[in-house]
């Protein structure tokens, strides 16, 4: 989540061990699953005097033999329940059939080499491409399929040297957040020897000389941490091609704030290096740099109060351009002279709509806004002075727009739930988009459509909802819907193409989006109405929304399935816990389900600015205890069928709260309804999958739904 769970360090607790003559809890007789045995522990923690237990605390150590154990057999069940349902491999050969299309990425350049990335339509990872010119004869440069026989090694970020002789490239297997950085000669296509280990969200960039790059990375982790230990004390390094990583030269780090993160730029004109340092406790960063011409290159701090967030954008000399939230919730741009750094002054005033990005090109800027959730970009000269708006397709999702000084043209792609992504050529000068490559897929886009509602929430604020499905759907209450949101850590959700998501509405869903509380789509007063103590709007307004699609009669309860994804997964858990009986089904994928541990593992020290931490104060135990899905899970309930997907190798959320929370539920589930837990092996936290596994889960996921709201496929879906 970097805009990750950050787009998910508290004092450790005194753990009861687990105790082997704790006695097995048996599944509800009730249920027609017969849930494999999970024993309670007698672990109990103690929380400014409020004892709260934690009968699977065991299950925390996932690579024992009774975790192991017990996770083969949550496997086995899972497996025969999703294999028994007959229209699974329908579903699957559809998801197969309508991913099967050509998806390009807006071109980007360095000097006269370009790149992109292209996938013909079932390779499990995009390739990168390169050419000379924009017209060029492509040529393939990276391959990330050759790196693994299942496609499970991905392409992470990259970085091209200023010569463009260069590419820093990160490599990311089996799902996990760590990053492995190689470099490659682009002229010949080979490796150079250089490989970079234990980074994770680490940047490249180079050093105008084209001899090395500025990294970050984490010191090696202990045996058996590589993917569930905490992280700190990153530093930043910087690396000379041809020489080993342990000679890295050290750059900066901060031993006396071990739990922060770094991100390293050199600012276009080669001459300055721009950091930005983000804390545990704070939502905010620091700027500091470095002016490369100097002697011994020292750190300069421009911006060290922590009061608000700030992003480079770009410099003319000493005069730098940067996004800042600082007297502005939905962001302006500033300028700041290096000689006079206390001064800022306003070169694009703070917006009533949010800006959520900014780009640079042809000495313009692209400041891209949402205007109610969805994207509305406008040009900018550097002085501020407005040039024009970037007409769009329509109500929808622009990304792209970035350049150099010298373009004259710049590339943009554009989607919506019901519209596949296209991606166009802008005329800097005249402002014309024209078309640069659109797909050909197996989806009428023309029978579907997509509309933009507002519904009220409990306290009265007003909150968008998309709603995509076929047309002329007669609104009676029956028809089957899938609710999503995610309300959290300033990211918004904004109308983007799935494949996954037309399959749904082929199926003869309606496919629902809910931007609430702890998002950005309304700047920096959205995002904090939903976190910290403000974390109870964020459920409300989801809970709003489906009363709202219920209410409308777009769907009813036995119809209505939500869904969302680690944070998200957090709000499936959170809202399914207190309101059980508003959904007829429930998945929840790699959710933060125990909210008085999360600290505890990867680099979940990260989010306490977004959650607060269950031993920073009293305060902050008792409002995260009121909402964790793990503790709030209530014996004896009538829960709906819910689905639990977590990962392996999953670095950034770790498993072990989906263990936990669906322990939990099997053992209080009173009814027949299944609860069931989905463990993707070789996979992580979604970022890299393969397009093979994504078939895969979303023909479980879709087959469970199908299944549990009574659905039946249409007669034209095949």
């Amino acid at each position: 989540m970097r805009r990750f769970i950050f787009g998910v360090f508290a004092v450790a607790l005194c753990l009861s061990p687990f105790t082997a003559s704790a006695q097995p809890d048996v599944a509800s007789t009730a249920s027609h699953l017969q849930y494999p045995p999970a024993p309670k522990g007698d672990t109990v923690d103690d929380y400014f005097g409020t004892k709260v237990p934690d009968p699977y605390r065991w299950m925390e150590n996932i690579d024992a033999p009774e975790t192991v154990k017990w996770v083969q057999a949550e496997q086995r069940l899972t497996r025969t329940y999703l294999d028994a349902i007959p229209q699974r491999d329908a579903i699957a050969a559809h998801l197969k059939k309508i991913a099967n299309y050509e998806r390009i990425s807006a071109p980007w350049h360095m000097k006269n080499q370009y790149f992109y990335t292209y996938n013909s339509g079932l390779q499990n990872q995009s390739v990168l491409y390169t050419m000379k010119g924009a017209h060029g004869t492509p040529h393939v440069l990276i391959d990330p399929n050759l790196l693994s026989s299942d496609g499970t090694v991905a392409l992470g970020s990259n970085s091209v040297s200023w010569n463009a002789r260069y590419i820093a490239y990160s490599t990311q297997s089996a799902g996990s957040d760590w990053e492995t950085w190689r470099v490659r000669d682009i002229e010949t296509g080979k490796d150079l020897p250089d490989a970079l280990k234990w980074c994770k969200f680490s940047g490249a960039a180079w050093s105008p000389d084209n001899n090395g790059f500025y990294y970050e990375r984490f010191p090696e982790p202990k045996t058996g941490d590589t993917y569930k230990g905490a992280l700190s004390n990153e530093a930043i390094y910087y690396h000379r091609l041809g020489t080993a990583q342990s000679g890295d030269r050290f750059v900066y780090s901060l031993p006396g704030e071990p739990k922060v993160l770094f991100s390293t730029i050199v600012a276009e004109d080669g001459r300055y290096a721009v950091i930005s340092i983000t804390s545990n406790t704070s939502i905010n960063n620091r700027i500091y740099y470095i002016d490369l011409r100097e002697p011994g290159h020292p750190i300069h701090k421009l911006f060290d109060k922590n009061d608000a967030q700030y992003n480079y954008v770009d410099n003319v000399g000493t005069r730098f351009l940067f996004t800042t939230t600082l007297d502005a919730p939905n962001t302006r741009i500033v300028a700041v002279d290096l000689a006079h750094p206390k001064h800022l002054a306003t070169v694009i005033p703070e917006s009533t709509h949010a800006l959520i990005d900014t780009e640079t090109a042809g000495r313009r800027i692209f400041a891209s806004y949402l205007a109610d959730a969805h994207s509305a970009v406008k040009e900018y000269d550097y002085t501020g002075h407005f040039v024009r708006d970037v007409t769009l397709p329509g109500p929808g999702t622009a990304d792209g727009f970035g350049g150099w000084p010298s373009d004259t043209t710049v590339y943009y792609s554009f989607s919506s739930y019901a519209t596949p992504p296209v991606t166009y050529a802008y005329d800097i000068v005249n402002g014309a988009s024209t078309l640069y490559k659109k797909p050909r897929i197996a989806f009428d886009a023309s029978q579907y459509e997509t509309k933009e509602v507002f519904y009220t929430s409990k306290d009265g604020t007003k909150v968008p909802l998309w709603i995509s499905g076929r047309k002329g759907l007669v609104l009676n209450g029956t028809h089957p819907a899938l609710l999503y949101a995610y309300g959290g850590f300033d990211i918004p959700i904004t109308p983007r193409f799935s494949s996954s998501i037309a399959t749904w509405m082929q199926m003869g869903g309606i496919y629902a989006v809910a931007n609430i509380r702890g998002d950005s789509e309304y700047g920096e007063t959205w995002h904090h109405g939903g976190m910290l103590a403000n974390k109870q709007h964020v459920f409300d307004d989801f809970i709003a929304a489906a009363h709202y699609l219920i209410d409308r009669k777009y769907t009813s309860t036995p119809k209505l399935a939500i869904n969302g994804a680690s944070n998200g997964g957090l709000l499936m858990g959170a809202v399914e816990t207190q309101q059980p009986s508003l959904f007829g089904a429930v998945v929840a994928q790699v959710g933060v389900m125990d909210m008085l541990r999360f600290d505890k593992f990867t680099i979940g020290s990260a989010w306490i600015s977004e959650y607060g931490c269950s031993m920073c104060s009293k305060e902050q135990f008792q409002t995260l205890y009121a909402y964790s899905p793990y503790q709030n899970v209530k014996p004896g309930t009538l829960y709906p069928p819910t689905l639990i997907m977590t990962a392996d190798h999953d670095d950034r959320v770790f498993p072990a709260h989906s263990f936990k929370f669906a322990a939990a539920m099997q053992a209080a589930q009173a009814g027949d309804a299944p609860v069931l837990l989905r463990i993707e092996s070789k996979a992580g936290h979604g970022a890299g999958t393969p397009i093979s596994k994504n078939i895969e889960e979303y023909a479980d996921v879709y087959a469970f739904l199908l299944k549990n709201l009574g659905m039946q496929l249409p007669a034209d879906f095949r």
